[in-house]
């Protein structure tokens, strides 16, 4: 039995579902989870698309999206930024 694989980004459906999401995965202990969690959201939105308005090179964010790099925080900000997405920490 083959499973497909599951990206909880593409069931988010609002600016404000995207935003909480990720607020969440940024409060974790482990920084790799808010990683993964904005990747998620990058494929969700298009990763040529989300490069081409945050001004990144888009064979660069395509390794981040795939786990074959790790983005410097100048990229995260970068991304935040174009994606309009609102980081709320306790």
């Amino acid at each position: 039995m083959a499973f497909s694989t599951f990206n909880p980004a593409e069931h988010l459906q609002t600016q404000e579902e995207i935003d909480l999401f990720l607020s969440e995965c940024f409060q974790d202990e482990n920084p790799d989870v808010f990683s993964a969690a904005l990747a998620d959201v990058i494929k969700a939105h298009g990763v040529a698309a989300v490069a081409e308005k945050a001004h990144l090179n888009r064979e660069s964010l395509y390794k981040f999206v795939s786990g074959k790099t790790r983005p410097t925080w100048a990229t995260i900000h970068k991304l935040i930024l174009a994606m309009n997405i609102k980081i709320q920490t306790a």
